[in-house]
């Protein structure tokens, strides 16, 4: 019998458990009482793990091309293939599809390798549903932070829930909002569509029409501005306050919400005579629909000086697992790495301090920009870390068009016989082992419940060996998570000096023993305090979303 603290990994919550295995695969899991993202809480989304034990349908062995194989074939046979293809059509014939559920070790190997080494960023990774919401912080605040930690629950005088789906999908997160309005007296407001459940029990309760959350909270920015209730601080871009007056007045909020106009002054006048607020609401999606909503939240907060300090915040609550570590890596189409994008000197600080071979210069494409790609023709290998997209996505029934495919897995499928495919098996998420980032800032370590069945390895491992196939052994060097996580941990750090917080300089020496006994951490301090932003003047950017249709 063995006790292991982990995490749960089934939401951006980033929950901590109690594991207490025992014979075989059999294990109790329960929340951990020391983990500061749930405190011993655990919601039934949880019981997934469960579901993991199993090894039905499991992948235990590498395939290539639908029949079995040892690794050094299979590890061979892809570095073969994908120099193959690179040679013949670039490094734009190449791209990755990053279904979600990896660990940041796992995350920070793919990225490296795709951008620095192959030399494309073709990543669509429709995990990280909170692109929107990503886009609008690094336009707010010159940087993707989350502001808020969940600590500022229990500080907060007001929670300003949008849509009761944020609260119903992180059953702990509504559990710690409950506690915040029985202890400290903080007072619930939902704002939920009228195709919304009542399962959220609220202090008031504003029902609007579906998609006027973000023409709500717009209105409610400019009677901020009407009535003096701003931080003067921030200096506005020219014509902001023109633009946002249009279609955001007291009348035209009320007709597009479907409410009564006072009402909506109410709402108004309740939310601009409190000073320490926190905004709860969830960015689903990366269309137009999650940017606007995330602006206006953004914008409401930096505008009224609701930010920075304890209890006052807006909080993007996102479903994926890890999607903060994902984007600190940059493990997306549209970043490099550590926060950085595709500028000249970001370029040169991450292709000197990787010593890439082609680094990607430019953003790649992602989504339905990718599809199109791929039914085009333009893509002749997809290396997929983490397994096949659900069924649903559009690049799903666009498989058969790629000519190589490289997937690292657990599962055993269908197409692992149909389509031309090199499938390595990989684990579940009780037996990762590495570091998560939750939605907070909070930095976690995953720990494996169960050693891996069969032939299974970490994901790290299998790109980490292909790489070395592929001629780049000094560059991909990993033996173990720790090594990856160091690494990860300088670059944030390199000729770093206050131009991004996101800053883990203080794991740089970080020992192998010190990183299997890592105890939760956050990232970023309590960012903005100062009222300085990452942005070249230190001053934070309202955004303004509606020249999108201007």
């Amino acid at each position: 019998m063995a006790v292991i603290r982990s995490l749960c990994g089934q939401c951006g919550v980033g929950c901590g458990i109690r594991a207490v295995t025992g014979e075989g695969r059999d294990v109790r899991i329960e929340g951990d009482p020391v983990h500061p993202a749930n405190g011993g809480l655990l919601c039934t989304r949880s019981e997934a793990l469960r579901d993991l034990l199993a090894l039905d349908g499991r992948l235990l062995r590498p395939m290539v091309d639908g029949r079995a194989a040892g690794w050094d074939r299979a590890v061979d046979q892809a570095a073969r293939r994908l120099s193959d293809v690179m040679a013949r059509h670039g490094p734009g014939s190449v791209a990755m599809h990053v279904p979600g559920g990896l660990l940041t070790e796992d995350y920070y190997v793919a990225n490296k390798l795709m951008k620095g080494f192959i030399g494309s960023a073709h990543i669509d990774a429709p995990s990280s549903e909170a692109g929107g919401m990503a886009a609008a912080q690094r336009a707010a605040f010159g940087e993707d932070v989350m502001p808020a930690v969940y600590e500022d629950l229990a500080q907060a005088d007001m929670l300003l829930l949008v849509g009761e789906a944020t609260a119903r999908r992180h059953p702990v997160l509504h559990e710690r909002i409950a506690e915040a309005r029985a202890e400290q007296g903080a007072r619930l407001v939902l704002i939920a569509g009228r195709d919304e459940g009542q399962e959220v029990e609220a202090d008031e309760r504003l029902t609007v029409a579906p998609g006027s959350e973000a023409v709500l909270l717009s209105g409610l920015l400019l009677h901020c501005h009407d009535n003096g209730v701003l931080d003067r601080s921030l200096a506005p871009p020219p014509g902001f306050w023109a633009g946002l007056r249009r279609d955001h007045d007291l009348w035209s909020v009320a007709r597009a919400c479907g409410l009564a106009p006072g009402e909506v002054r109410g709402f108004y006048e309740q939310v601009a005579a409190t000073p320490r607020l926190v905004t709860l609401f969830s960015p689903q999606g990366a269309g137009e629909a999650a940017a606007r909503l995330s602006a206006a939240v953004l914008n409401l907060h930096l505008a009224t000086g609701r930010i920075g300090r304890p209890g006052a915040a807006p909080f993007a609550v996102t479903d994926a697992a890890n999607g903060m570590g994902q984007r600190e890596v940059g493990c997306r189409a549209g970043e490099l790495a550590a926060h950085r994008d595709f500028s000249a000197e970001d370029l040169a600080q991450v292709g000197r301090f990787w010593g890439a071979a082609a680094l990607a210069d430019t953003p790649g494409l992602s989504g339905a920009a990718l599809a199109d790609a791929i039914e085009a023709g333009r893509i002749k290998a997809m290396l997929m870390p983490g397994g096949l997209p659900p069924s649903s996505h559009p690049i799903r029934s666009l498989l058969e068009q790629v000519p190589l495919i490289i997937l690292t897995t657990p599962w055993s499928e269908p197409e692992m016989e149909a389509l031309r495919m090199i499938a390595l098996p990989s684990p579940v998420w009780i037996e990762k082992d590495g570091t998560l980032t939750g939605a907070d800032r909070l930095i976690s370590r995953q720990r494996w419940l169960f050693p891996l069945p069969g032939e299974a390895k970490p994901d790290w491992w299998i790109w980490t060996r292909i790489a070395q196939a592929m001629g780049w052994r000094d560059a991909f060097h990993y033996e173990r998570p720790a090594e990856i996580y160091r690494e990860h941990v300088r670059l944030t750090a390199y000729r770093n000096q206050g131009a991004r917080l996101l800053n883990l300089r203080r794991h740089a020496p970080i020992s192998n023993p010190a990183y299997d006994e890592l105890t939760p951490w956050r990232w970023g301090e309590v960012p903005f305090d100062e009222g300085r932003f990452p942005t070249p003047d230190g001053k934070a950017r309202l955004v303004a979303f509606w020249d999108q249709d201007s």
